[in-house]
């Protein structure tokens, strides 16, 4: 099943040669397409249902959980990106890979948002194009979205009133583009289990103070710190973890699966969040990478992120319009509508330009 996606790589760019993971991310046969797919669509869902705060829609957040799909894309995100460093020649190609991937798009909703906001503000032109408008793009720019959130006059009426409310998991990621060759090096000095024991005990230590804080205080910023890093490292490394020990997690994950099951029906007496990185780790890569194949679903492009950094400005305009309240599900129909066209326009004409030519998503369609 997974046997002829195997291969040995080495790590010329620090310039010692050890044996990698023996995982090719460039197998067509894998469901990585699919699962961040449906990750953005489930978050898409239940913003749809929080944002709107309309009854009718509860059931999706319910259904579904906007936290749990964030903390799988970390899990991904811990398998490619330590896949990408160490398929690069040097660590400049890595990262003009990652500028190349995460940032024409990002650079492209932060600037039509702020646009267009122009248009739809309850200011007037005059009064809109001000400091704060200035401040919101230069911020979200370099990802720091929580230093100014909300553009003037916009979406006052709606119960949250940031313009893109989801981008700060994109500070993150780019916070592991940056922390990946950094890891490697440590792999090197003090051995590679070791490090990641090490990065994945300190987040749990992390996450059970600054819970412990807000317990205590009942200040709700702990609870956004720890959503910051390192609160979040353990998902990232759990993914890691599944890359480099690949064959080895595939052998044995015939009982991996179900011991991570019966770890989630017994999360409530266990420490959980010790094994909740663990557990997600396990499905998320068992389900891309050694569950049979799904079909090509990367073959017309990769519209998850798209779908992702666009969802949140979508649902707001149609919140404030009035549409939600006045028919749910068909404006989360016209929502999911607009939101898939707007992805694949993006892919299409920003996103994919700028990917390289050997790029997977290049390379099949």
């Amino acid at each position: 099943m997974i046997k002829n996606n195997m291969k040995t790589v080495t790590i010329s760019h620090i310039g010692q040669a050890q044996k990698l993971s023996s995982y090719d991310v460039y197998s067509k046969t894998n469901n990585f397409d699919l699962l961040r797919f449906l990750f953005a669509f489930i978050v898409f869902l239940v913003h749809a249902s929080q944002l709107s705060g309309v009854g009718g829609l509860s059931i999706l957040s319910k259904l579904f959980s906007s936290a749990v799909a964030v903390k799988c894309f970390f899990v991904v995100s811990g398998f490619l990106i330590f896949m990408s460093f160490e398929n690069s020649s040097n660590t400049q190609r890595y990262f003009i890979k990652r500028a190349r991937r995460i940032y024409p798009a990002y650079f492209f909703i932060i600037i039509v948002c702020a646009l267009l906001s122009s248009i739809y503000s309850t200011d007037s032109w005059q009064a809109y194009w001000s400091l704060p408008v200035l401040k919101y793009i230069v911020t979200n720019l370099v990802f720091l979205n929580f230093l100014q959130p909300n553009l003037p006059g916009l979406f006052e009426s709606n119960t949250i009133q940031a313009v893109n409310g989801a981008l700060w998991t994109l500070k993150i990621e780019v916070m592991f583009y940056l922390f990946v060759p950094f890891a490697v090096m440590a792999f090197c000095k003090f051995g590679r289990i070791a490090v990641l024991a090490t990065l994945y005990i300190t987040s749990v230590l992390y996450s059970i103070i600054i819970f412990e804080l807000a317990k205590r205080t009942g200040i709700d910023a702990y609870l956004e710190l720890q959503r910051q890093l390192p609160g979040q490292l353990t998902y990232f490394i759990a993914g890691a973890a599944c890359y480099y020990y690949f064959e080895c997690f595939s052998k044995n994950s015939v009982w991996l699966v179900p011991l991570a099951t019966l770890t989630l029906l017994l999360q409530t007496w266990l420490p959980w969040l010790v094994i909740e990185p663990v557990a997600l780790g396990i499905f998320v890569i068992y389900f891309a990478c050694v569950f049979p194949n799904i079909g090509n679903f990367g073959k017309y492009g990769d519209f998850s992120y798209g779908m992702y950094i666009v969802h949140f400005p979508i649902l707001q305009v149609l919140i404030s319009c009035g549409l939600f309240k006045r028919s749910p599900w068909l404006a989360l129909g016209v929502s999911g509508l607009l939101i898939l066209t707007t992805a694949f326009l993006m892919w299409h004409l920003i996103e994919k330009p700028f990917l390289s030519k050997s790029t997977h998503y290049v390379a099949v369609s």
